[in-house]
């Protein structure tokens, strides 16, 4: 091995890891970022999740949207083009990452921590005052279902599709599986979302869960709920799947939508713990001090906007600002569903009736409201919930664009508002915004 170079700070991972690594860098302090593929710079939701799939989502809806009786023709989606779309948008944004890593020493391959801040790539031993580990995730494929990349492909196969399927099978009801239920079954594919359980959203308000339900039911889409499968394979004839009751179907593909595992291959030291994740404290640091571990690796929360929040909060801390520590559960969740979304932020019913909070709850429809009539969202509602003083603890919404919706309740939590302050917010009209404001008032 080659001599140790030394830096301030080391960055495993070249995802949202990358913000932290700028803004130390323009601080003025030595920075490396280790990427196993820079081509990938940016992480897997710039090149393999939020960013694609919410494109695909987008154009998909047009197609929707375009079967209403009040079109005539019939539209179809090019895929090649929309691939082509989807990779330009891909450089240009991957272009501006590196651009904005000037001062930072980019350095490609598999880093591993095999020591206190000693991380090694290759033949290559770097040593760094501080750690900042951000792996990321991938995808979970349980036993019995054979992977191939083909016949059985997980959403990173589904966003570089050049042709769609005539039918497919999705394994799994997190936010994956229903968002590329949409997808397909909005681009005229014959489309089925395989649930191991009831198929509800999980901690969504009941009247949400259900209305959900019947989205899917609209868009075509068959829930086979209760159907955990025991195995699947590709054949010739398709991917054959087994479920755990004895029956099988064929589909042309299966996507495996179960979720994500946090990548901790990157620990090769005792000295950090590994749990579910990369076991850390409030201040994201881990059982290693100096050693931080943030975005999906650490297992807290799944989202990029998350990770960037917590990598912007350690090298904050590292740069001796002493930055608010971030609370999780003022992060905004959501899941872009067709033709309405569902977002939530803070507390909800489920979080509050389980910590036995007291709370007020106003619900107002969006059938109230007459946009509601040509946005499809007559079951939308907007939920705000309050505590027995009236300060704001959270919200769920279930409409069109419900994670743009929520962003008020988000900065209410943030200052933390009662409602008398929130009712001192007049929303634009004709929107959807002003159901938050009622909701506001009934509170």
């Amino acid at each position: 091995m080659n001599g140790k170079t030394k830096y301030d700070i080391i960055y495993i991972g070249g995802g949202l890891n990358y913000a932290g690594a700028v803004v130390a860098a323009k601080a003025g302090l030595n920075i490396a970022l280790i990427e196993s593929d820079m081509k990938q710079l940016g992480g897997v939701c710039l090149h393999k999740g939020c960013i694609p799939s919410k494109m695909f989502l987008h154009y998909t809806d047009t197609l929707r949207q375009s079967r209403a009786p009040l079109f005539e023709g019939e539209l179809k989606l090019k895929m090649e083009v929309l691939q082509e779309r989807k990779q330009k948008l891909i450089a240009g944004a991957t272009e501006a990452v590196t651009r904005q890593c000037a001062k930072v020493d980019l350095i490609e391959g598999e880093g591993i921590l095999q020591a206190p801040h000693e991380v090694r790539v290759g033949d290559e031993l770097y040593r760094g005052e501080h750690i900042v580990i951000g792996t990321g995730s991938s995808p979970f494929i349980p036993d019995g279902i054979e992977y191939d990349g083909e016949g059985v492909i997980t959403s990173d196969e589904v966003l570089m599709m050049r042709e769609l399927p005539k039918s497919i099978a999705i394994y799994g009801d997190g936010a994956i599986g229903l968002e590329m239920s949409s997808f397909f079954a909005s681009a005229g594919v014959e489309t089925t979302l395989i649930s191991r359980h009831e198929g509800r959203l999980k901690n969504a308000h009941p009247l949400i869960q259900n209305t959900l339900l019947k989205q899917i039911e609209k868009l075509g889409i068959t829930h086979l709920q209760n159907h955990p499968i025991q195995k699947a394979k590709t054949t010739q004839r398709g991917v054959h799947v087994t479920f755990e009751d004895g029956s099988s179907r064929y589909f042309d593909k299966l996507l495996v939508a179960t979720g994500r595992r946090p990548n901790t291959d990157v620990i090769q030291t005792d000295a950090v713990q590994v749990g579910k994740g990369i076991e850390t404290d409030e201040r994201l640091e881990t059982t290693l001090p100096n050693h931080y571990a943030v975005g999906d690796c650490n297992g807290k929360l799944q989202l990029a906007h998350a990770a960037r929040a917590e990598v912007l909060y350690v090298t904050q801390k590292i740069l001796g600002k002493d930055p608010a520590t971030i609370n999780l559960d003022h992060v905004v969740k959501f899941i872009h569903t067709l033709p309405m979304s569902y977002a939530t932020v803070g507390q909800n019913r489920a979080m509050l009736e389980q910590k036995e909070i007291d709370f007020k709850e106003s619900l107002i429809p969006l059938s109230h409201f007459a946009a509601s009539r040509f946005h499809e969202a007559s079951d939308g509602m907007m939920i705000v919930y309050a505590d027995s003083e009236g300060f704001i603890l959270g919200a769920e919404i279930l409409a069109p664009d419900a994670e743009e919706l929520i962003a008020p309740v988000a900065m209410a939590l943030a200052g933390e508002m009662d409602k008398t302050l929130a009712r001192q917010t007049i929303m634009a009209h004709p929107t959807f915004s002003e159901a938050l404001e009622r909701a506001y008032f009934r509170l």
